[in-house]
């Protein structure tokens, strides 16, 4: 049986663009001689939907997609993934469903059981989990099919109390297919590839499993669709951040027309020390990710330009090349805005640097808007000592001249705030919070050196000094990160078990950290969660984002 993969990236609600790209990858499949193609996780409407399943409109618009994609159905199966209305009373309206067309006609439909409802999922709130499961039969065949977390459910602690795949090996199918829109994470890779692995080793029958690519605002979903004989050998690969249909035949024995790739033991290689994360990060995926993430942001929204506040730091500057390398350096204007404390190799460095991409770039200085800020407040200000008051005003000057800019240009302007400033609330809201994607609020501050790194690794595009001077933000005389926050390599190991771990302070200070800075760290990460709370939409690459899959209180006294 030939059996094509189509690894594609959809939007959202985009039901004309989404058909189109499916029919044509159906008749490609076709001009192949395939018997079956395999879609992804929700492709006739995107995923995640959230609240959009909710309109009968909405839903009546994916039952209109499929009976289109029948009639492209005739001589090759297809499987393509959609809600379905639940017609039972009690329950959810909807299940998260993969129809199976062939013959111009809708022959099977498979309903998800196990339904995700932590970090960024939110299954629970929309549909009503499978309650019956049948394997299809298809060209002398039994294919067991499910659906993302339907093959998740291995191991010591179970998340759910029925593994579809059980039920359905009683019916002896041949194969498996999975359809999946499993988001990318620096952890996910290898744990994904370890738990289909599992999957084949346990029921000892082929696997085919498509995932989705593409951005969708915060999550990014990899694609790197696999192939797994039945000897749980890996046979195929797709490529990560990139749409391709990827054709398999598999032989009557259950063996796979193609030579293995892998045939390592099922343990899932975690790159990541909890305190030594960076050496083992694969910080070309975390590169690959953020590029995918704001190319897709900006096509799927309609626009192509966008403005970036260029420093001279180190965030900026990696921002401004990931914004080139997604958008084109023509369509990424960079603005230097000194103060007068800002130092004249700040403005040195963030010139050079724009003359290295080539991307368009002007300089505002923004002393005399900032006085006159000053002398304006001087009645209300009554002479007291200069504070953190003065300090933001120059951020938010910046702001508001950046947001001046992209209204009229009709730019979206990007923030380069990292995950480590944003969970200590080292940031101004209305000022350098400001922005409609967040590049880098899922990197913390080591991380955004290692990307620096990777983006020099052939030559030097972020001049040398970026990366080599002391962090700063500028807004008082010979101001450095490290009079606000601890050593970065320091304090971004405390916030990773704190965030990505959730360790609580006892555990966190027996390892070895200072317990009154574990502390104040902590403290510090609490109470900024308004701030966070505010700011705009960040692309996840890490396994725990700040975002719609961390939800913690603002008004709370967790630590104290």
């Amino acid at each position: 049986m030939k059996i094509i993969l189509a690894q594609q990236n959809y939007h959202i609600g985009n039901f004309d663009k989404n058909i189109h790209k499916i029919i044509e990858a159906i008749n490609e499949a076709k001009s192949r001689d395939a018997d079956l193609i395999v879609f992804s996780e929700m492709c006739i409407c995107g995923y995640p939907a959230r609240d959009f399943l909710d309109f009968n409109d909405f839903i009546n618009k994916c039952f209109k997609s499929i009976d289109t994609l029948k009639q492209h159905a005739d001589t090759i199966g297809v499987i393509v993934g959609s809600p379905d209305r639940n017609p039972v009373r009690e329950g959810k309206d909807l299940f998260n469903a993969a129809f199976f067309l062939y013959e111009k006609e809708i022959k099977s439909i498979a309903h998800k059981t196990c339904l995700p409802n932590y970090d960024v999922f939110d299954e629970y709130r929309y549909f009503e989990p499978a309650y019956d499961w049948n394997v299809i039969e298809f060209k002398g065949k039994k294919i067991a099919l499910t659906i993302c977390e339907d093959i998740w459910n291995l191991g010591d602690n179970p998340l759910y109390r029925i593994c579809p795949m059980d039920i359905l090996m009683k019916q002896e199918p041949d194969f498996m297919i999975n359809i999946s829109a499993s988001p990318f994470d620096y952890t996910h890779d290898e744990d994904r590839k370890a738990t289909i692995k599992s999957n084949v080793i346990k029921y000892k029958i082929p696997l085919f499993y498509c995932n989705a690519v593409g951005s969708q605002t915060e999550i990014i979903f990899d694609g790197a669709s696999l192939v797994f004989d039945k000897e749980a050998n890996l046979c195929c690969q797709l490529p990560q951040f990139k749409e391709e249909l990827k054709e398999v035949v598999l032989n009557n024995d259950g063996s796979i027309n193609l030579p293995v790739l892998e045939t390592a033991a099922v343990v899932p290689s975690h790159p990541l020390d909890p305190l030594h994360f960076i050496p083992g990060l694969n910080i070309s995926q975390v590169y690959e990710a953020i590029v995918l993430g704001i190319k897709d942001y900006f096509d799927k929204m309609g626009f192509t330009k966008a403005i970036i506040g260029s420093s001279g730091g180190i965030d900026s500057a990696v921002t401004l090349a990931l914004a080139c390398a997604a958008l084109g350096k023509e369509n990424v204007r960079a603005i230097l805005m000194p103060s007068e404390y800002s130092t004249s190799h700040s403005i040195d460095d963030a010139e050079k640097l724009s003359k290295n991409i080539g991307n368009p770039y002007d300089i505002i200085p923004i002393k005399k808007i900032y006085n006159q800020f000053l002398n304006e407040l001087e009645p209300v200000f009554n002479g007291l000592p200069f504070s953190v008051a003065e300090e933001n005003i120059q951020s938010r000057t910046r702001g508001n001249l950046l947001m001046a800019i992209a209204n009229k240009f009709g730019y979206i302007l990007l923030n380069t705030s990292n995950k480590s400033e944003l969970a200590t609330g080292y940031g101004t809201l209305y000022g350098d919070m400001a922005g409609g994607l967040g590049v880098l609020g899922d990197c913390y501050k080591l991380q955004v050196y290692e990307l620096a790194k990777y983006i020099n690794a052939e030559k030097e595009i972020i001049p040398s000094n970026i990366i080599t001077k002391a962090p700063s933000a500028e807004l008082r005389p010979d101001q450095k990160d490290i009079d606000s926050l601890p050593p970065y390599e320091i304090l971004d190991k405390i916030l990773y078990q704190y965030i990505e771990k959730v360790q609580g302070p006892a555990l966190i200070k027996s390892k070895g950290f200072d317990a009154a800075l574990v502390d104040r760290i902590l403290r510090m990460v609490n109470k900024n969660e308004y701030k966070r709370n505010q700011f705009c939409p960040i692309i996840r690459i890490s396994p725990k984002a700040f975002g719609v899959g961390r939800r913690v209180p603002i008004v709370a006294n967790y630590l104290d």
